[in-house]
């Protein structure tokens, strides 16, 4: 079974490249955000970008620095096929998938203000925000010396393959197919 990370700033692709693998590459999704979005929920509290923020720093401080990652990894070994793993903010998520064997992370990336315009486009629940509030929610998942807390920079220094999505979603397709 092989597992693809996905890592990347607010608003760079992630999704599309999700997309693409379980559309044409057959791979299983699995979902950080989703994970989380279960959680506040059961919680009663709104599902906003700093519910889950918060949350996620919370069951990581309780469990591990990898505790979503680890429980979306466990599901996708009980389904056996090939997985993506959307949203990867942790150098511990990273650590722990690489330590599974047959771990790719892709990380993307895009110019701040196209990413907040393509945010503002999937209109999602967490992306109800200005510009400058964009910059802040991002700043503050960028680095930390907290294993529990995202570090986006880390995350992505350690991807095995990088992704400029400063175009059309053919060409940061076809980036990927040549990475890959």
């Amino acid at each position: 079974m092989q597992i693809i990370g996905i890592t990347g700033t607010l608003g760079a692709g992630k999704g599309t490249i999700v997309e693409y693998l379980t559309e044409n590459k057959g791979f299983q999704h699995y979902s950080v955000r989703q994970f989380l979005i279960e959680e506040i929920e059961k919680r009663g509290l709104p599902v906003n970008r700093d519910s889950m923020t918060n949350i996620a720093n919370e069951l990581r401080a309780a469990n591990t620095p990898y505790y979503i990652v680890g429980e979306l990894y466990k599901q996708a070994l009980a389904f056996g096929k090939n997985a993506v793993i959307e949203s990867i903010r942790t150098p511990g998520e990273v650590e722990f998938l690489q330590q599974q064997g047959d771990f790719i992370l892709i990380a993307v990336d895009a110019d701040p203000k196209l990413r907040f315009e393509r945010i503002k486009l999937r209109k999602s629940a967490t992306d109800q925000i200005d510009f400058e509030t964009f910059l802040s929610n991002e700043k503050r998942e960028m680095t930390t010396a907290d294993p529990n807390k995202q570090n986006l920079q880390k995350c992505i220094q350690m991807a095995d393959i990088a992704l400029q999505n400063g175009g059309t979603i053919d060409e940061l397709i076809q980036q990927l197919e040549e990475k890959l």
